[in-house]
């Protein structure tokens, strides 16, 4: 696995490798004890994963308490993250990778750091590991099309939740 650091402060690009020949592909996605060392010693205590169809735009969804390490199984996405941590050096700065079943690309997301995904390529699995159990009271949400953070997505009309239409921007910890 090769470990980059991006544009936002405590942000990571895991790229694990992927072996491909006439079969298909193989990689391996988690390794309690590279993850370990990769990770800073988080803990991950609840996987999640949500299936899309093209168009979906889930989130900007985020919580200041926890840490998570994303990534998609099948399909093609466009992974938004965007720091609204108001302590960071990177405070209000986004920025967008793709995600795929194919380069098998995760993002570990400290806590603070409001993620999303478009769904290019559906259906997407998008898979996800959390350091603290879902608490929906102290989640934010960041509306998708907020033009304070000025966010450039590749489709105009994506298909939103209600909760993601509307935002309820919040910096509170």
């Amino acid at each position: 696995m090769h470990v980059e650091t991006t544009q936002l402060q405590g942000v990571k690009l895991l790229v694990p490798e992927v072996f491909t020949d006439h079969r298909g592909s193989y990689a391996e996605i988690y390794d309690r004890v590279k993850y370990h060392d990769a990770t800073g010693g988080v803990e991950f205590v609840q996987d999640d994963l949500s299936i899309s169809h093209e168009r979906v735009l889930r989130g900007l969804h985020g919580d200041f308490a926890t840490t998570k390490l994303v990534s998609v199984l099948s399909g093609t996405g466009y992974a938004l993250v965007a720091d609204n941590r108001p302590e960071s050096a990177t405070y209000r700065r986004w920025q967008a990778f793709e995600l795929s079943g194919s380069n098998r690309r995760q993002l570990l997301l400290p806590p603070g750091i409001g993620n999303s995904i478009l769904v290019l390529q559906g259906p997407l699995l998008y898979w996800y590991k959390q350091s603290t159990h879902f608490a929906p009271g102290r989640q934010f949400t960041i509306r998708w099309d907020d033009p304070e953070w000025g966010f450039v997505w590749p489709i105009a009309e994506p298909i939103l939740s209600e909760r993601d239409r509307r935002g309820a921007y919040a910096t509170a910890t």
